[in-house]
């Protein structure tokens, strides 16, 4: 790798960075907040159900974010489903709450850059439109696509992904029981998914297709 490349990599990184911290912790207080919801106080009490991206980040997600740039992941909040007067729904609905709290993002990073199309033509160059307005473009801009990624990645079906836990959820116990004994090799076949370009070849068009819808 040259320095120019080097550069557009760590430039990349910079503008990538802020939307993933805010991606990945929200995802993680949107399932910590809607088992609160339902009685299950353990999020709060780890002190998880809070925005400070340094009480979310996990070496092994950070690390898939930095050799893919578009997706990672944080540590699980921790969920006691024994609270939830019924367990299977409790559990597929802190499940579901991380992806949707993507997706809701998304949605509204595409709105605000509207926003920002507006005020850069009000102001169409000079010291305000390099040094702020254009950074907060393209992070705005990578805030969608790394919303979309990161709720359409937590959807596929393996555990401990959200999609395999909301999987366990629907599935008969027996089928459940089976897919859980993958939990423990679950980032491991997604790190192998992503170096192999499988996990790209998956998720590129779903993804590439929500965002040309939204933008």
């Amino acid at each position: 790798m040259n320095f120019d490349d080097l550069s557009q990599f760590l430039l990349k990184l910079a503008i990538l960075a802020p939307p993933m911290l805010m991606a990945v912790t929200f995802h993680e207080v949107a399932h910590g907040a809607v088992a609160a919801l339902l009685g299950d106080p353990t999020a709060r009490l780890a002190g998880r159900l809070t925005l400070n991206p340094i009480k979310h980040l996990d070496p092994m997600g950070l690390l898939a974010f930095v050799l893919t740039q578009m997706i990672g992941w944080a540590k699980p909040v921790p969920v006691d489903g024994r609270y939830f007067k019924n367990p299977r729904v409790g559990m597929i609905l802190v499940s579901a709450a991380g992806p949707a709290s993507n997706f809701v993002l998304a949605v509204l990073s595409a709105l605000f850059l509207g926003v920002l199309a507006f005020m850069l033509k009000l102001w169409p160059g000079g010291f305000f439109q390099a040094y702020l307005l254009a950074p907060l473009w393209f992070m705005t801009k990578a805030s969608v696509q790394v919303n979309l990624a990161l709720g359409v990645f937590n959807l596929l079906p393996i555990p401990p992904l959200d999609g395999g836990h909301l999987l366990m959820g629907l599935l008969p116990r027996r089928w459940a029981y089976e897919l859980s004994r993958l939990e423990r090799w679950g980032f491991v076949i997604v790190i192998l998914l992503a170096l192999t370009g499988v996990l790209g070849r998956l998720l590129g068009p779903v993804v590439s297709s929500l965002y040309n819808l939204l933008i």
